[in-house]
């Protein structure tokens, strides 16, 4: 319904640091998260390699992955969108 599509929040993760973007732990393993999956707040959503340091991302929220904004392997800015999740409804 369109009552329901209003009250939909969408939490933007934000990269916490300047470095490389992976959605996998490796090359060719399974990326952490896919677009339309369920996540629980502290899972894993992506590694960001500074400094030869992989830094993983967690989730702040309970939700579903709505966008990736960045593709793997590329450098990402301090502040810039890496996902966005929907919140409500869970």
């Amino acid at each position: 319904s369109i009552e329901d599509e209003e009250s939909v929040e969408l939490a933007v993760v934000k990269s916490p640091i300047v470095g490389t973007f992976y959605r996998s732990s490796e090359p060719g393993a399974a990326a952490f998260v896919e677009v339309g999956q369920r996540v629980k707040k502290d899972q894993v959503l992506c590694i960001i390699e500074a400094m030869k340091l992989m830094n993983e991302i967690t989730s702040e929220y309970d939700g579903e992955i709505v966008s990736a904004y960045v593709e793997n392997g590329k450098p990402v800015q301090y502040g810039e969108r890496l996902f966005a999740i929907k919140t409500s409804g869970f």
